[in-house]
Parts: structure tokens; C-alpha cells; sequence
């Protein structure tokens, strides 16, 4: 009934770690959770091999394999908080690091070392989640709508809303499947431009981007972008909305200061954010929110203000803001040994629905 969830997202800021109790697809408990900053090094590597470089592929390796051991590193923290011993987890659910996102040419690549992890833990590892949806001819993300209708659903309509590196929506509906997609950058850029001009891994609860303003050529341009007018199923990443993408946009306007980019920045993830819940969620008035992004206090006004109703906390629905996209891979890792299909044409435009993950046996 134990699993281990682990994620490092988008943001490549730190590995996010929980033990849940799963008793029933719909019946989650985070028992602890353990949060651990990205190594300088690890990070700096994770977000140069974005692009093509110089022997990537052992680059690759090795740092896939250190992942693992900051994972397996993690999960021993975990096992100390709990009290639990490696034989009373059934298994880690691991997904490993997004360093490419191109399903449009049939691949997604995540660095991760799970044979490795499972070694260091002698736990049973569950990994790999997206390749059998791309090999169904869909995106292979978001992964977590399912996880989300399982335990968020209610008998009216609500929106999801993860800020990791990449924004994402889940819309559940208490008796159709949901629908889910990436909606735009909401931390990549922001804490890429902020490390850039203050040194600082993020911005704090948006005190930097609230104390500028906004540009409205810039935003203009930026919302111009033709990936966000695509329909979904859609995904992203940093293969798009990354600093090549922003610098000829900031060309334009060589005065700008340095904060009224990050102002602006902050208003393109909300106003991106809002578009989507208004376009395929309208009349939606639950909106909870969890990621990194849920305690930019800044960022939640703007977008609460342009939706005119509330956005809340995940904790209030039973699981803590920062936890959610750990435990949706601890929940990844049971349904995958359960045999519950987790991904859905609706979502990430697959032939159809495939159970997802591969197995390392401990």
C-alpha cells in the first residue's frame, strides 16, 4: 500500500519526494514529504543539454546517474521520516529529468537512471512514463489529469491548475473523462531571468515582478507566440519558451528594465493561464492550484483577478501544493502494477488509452 513518488520538474529548481499510503485509485495519503534543492552543477548541466552540445551522450549518462543518486538519496530521508523499511514499499514511482519534448517527431527524453535507483533502494521502480503514449501517436503529457480526476473530482466541475517549470490545467468533470494540457511557461522563464540579474533561484512570493510594470508591447508580442493558439491536446517545454525564444522579443525594447521583464513575464504565464480555464473551462467556479508557482503570491492575484473568482490552495483538497506532482507519480507507479490505463485520447490525443511506465525490478 506504500509508494514513493518522486519528480523534478520543469524548473530543474530541486527533487520533490513522497511516501503515500494507496489503498484505492481515489484513496491517496501523503505520509511525509521531503523537498531537496537541485545541486548548482547538476542543474547548470540539466538546462545546457536543452540544446545540442559537445559529448551530450555521456554528459547524458552521467548526469542521469547523479539524478539518481539525489533520488535514491531522497527516498532514504523519506524511509527515516516514516519509519518504513525498503521492503514495505511497493514501489518508486520515478519520472526523471524533461531535457527534450518533441512528440511531434516521436520522443521525449527524460534523464533518469531507475535500474540504478533501484539498486541504491532495493525498491522496485516504476519509470518511463511517456513513450507508450507517444508510441500511440499522442504527446505523452501532461501526465497528470488522471491522477488528478482520481483524487480531485467532485460532483461539479473543477479545475486544476500545476505551476511547475511549464503550466498545465486538468478540467474534471465528475462523469467524463478530463481533459488536460499545457497552457504556457510559468516558472521556466521567471526563474531563468531572475538567476540571470539577481542570482536568486526564484522570486520569491513575486515581490520583484510586483514592485515593476508592465509592458504592454512586450506582453503583446509575447502572446503572439502561434503555439498558444493551438487547440489541445498540446504540450510543451524549454525546446520552445526558453531564453532564445524571449531575446528577440526583448530586442525590441533595449530600454526596458530588467524587473518590468520579469512584471511582464509574471502577466504572460496569468493572462495565458486565464485564457485557457475561460476558453475550455468557463463556467468552472473551482479552481484549486498546486507547483512551485501556487506560493507566488503575485502571480495568484493577477490570475485571480482576471478570472474573477477564487483560486485555492490544493491543500485545502487534501494534498499539499508542493506534493501534488509526487504523489500523481507515486499514483503513476500504482496504477501501472494495478493495470489502470493512465493516459486518455481527450488528453494527450492518443489512439487510445495505454498503461503507462516501465518496470526495474529491485
Amino acid at each position: 500500500m506504500h509508494y514513493i513518488g518522486l519528480m523534478s520538474g520543469t524548473s530543474t529548481d530541486g527533487v520533490d519526494a513522497v511516501i503515500c499510503r494507496i489503498l484505492a485509485p481515489n484513496d491517496v495519503q501523503v505520509l511525509a514529504h521531503q523537498a531537496i534543492a537541485m545541486p548548482a552543477a547538476l542543474r547548470a548541466e540539466f538546462l545546457a543539454l536543452n540544446t545540442a552540445g559537445p559529448n551530450e551522450l555521456q554528459r547524458a549518462a552521467l548526469a542521469a546517474q547523479e539524478l539518481a543518486r539525489l533520488y535514491a538519496h531522497s527516498c532514504m530521508q523519506l524511509l527515516a521520516q516514516t519509519g518504513l523499511q525498503p521492503q514495505a514499499i511497493q514501489a518508486i514511482g520515478a519520472h526523471g529529468q524533461t531535457v527534450r519534448h518533441a512528440p511531434e517527431l516521436g520522443y521525449s527524453w527524460q534523464l533518469n537512471a531507475p535500474a540504478l535507483l533501484a539498486e541504491l533502494t532495493g525498491i522496485d521502480v516504476i519509470a518511463d512514463f511517456r513513450s507508450r503514449d507517444i508510441a500511440a501517436s499522442g504527446q505523452g503529457a501532461p501526465l497528470v489529469p488522471m491522477f488528478h480526476q482520481a483524487v480531485f473530482a467532485n460532483t461539479e466541475p473543477r479545475v486544476v491548475l500545476n505551476l511547475g517549470g511549464i503550466a498545465n490545467i486538468s478540467v474534471l468533470h465528475p462523469h467524463s473523462p478530463p481533459i488536460g494540457f499545457d497552457t504556457g511557461p510559468a516558472n521556466a522563464l521567471l526563474d531563468e531571468w531572475i538567476f540571470k540579474h539577481q542570482g536568486l533561484r526564484y522570486d520569491d512570493g513575486g515581490q520583484w515582478a510586483a514592485s515593476g510594470h508592465i509592458h504592454q508591447g512586450l506582453l503583446s508580442a509575447l502572446l503572439s507566440e502561434p503555439w498558444l493558439q493551438l487547440p489541445p491536446p498540446k504540450s510543451t517545454g524549454r525546446d520552445l519558451f526558453n531564453q532564445a525564444w524571449l531575446t528577440p522579443h526583448l530586442a525590441r525594447y533595449p530600454a526596458l528594465s530588467a524587473v518590468d521583464v520579469q512584471s511582464t513575464l509574471t502577466a504572460f504565464t496569468a493572462h495565458t493561464v486565464c485564457t485557457a480555464i475561460q476558453t475550455y473551462a468557463p463556467n468552472t467556479e473551482e479552481v484549486m492550484v498546486c507547483g512551485g508557482g501556487a506560493y507566488n503570491s503575485h502571480l495568484i492575484d493577477l490570475i485571480q483577478t482576471e478570472l474573477k473568482k477564487p483560486v485555492q490552495l490544493s491543500d485545502g483538497f487534501g494534498i499539499g501544493a508542493q506534493e501534488v506532482e509526487a504523489a500523481a507519480f507515486a499514483w503513476l507507479a500504482y496504477a501501472y502494477l494495478h493495470d489502470i490505463k493512465a493516459s486518455h485520447p481527450a488528453i494527450t490525443g492518443a489512439t487510445h488509452s495505454r498503461i503507462l511506465g516501465a518496470w526495474y525490478k529491485a
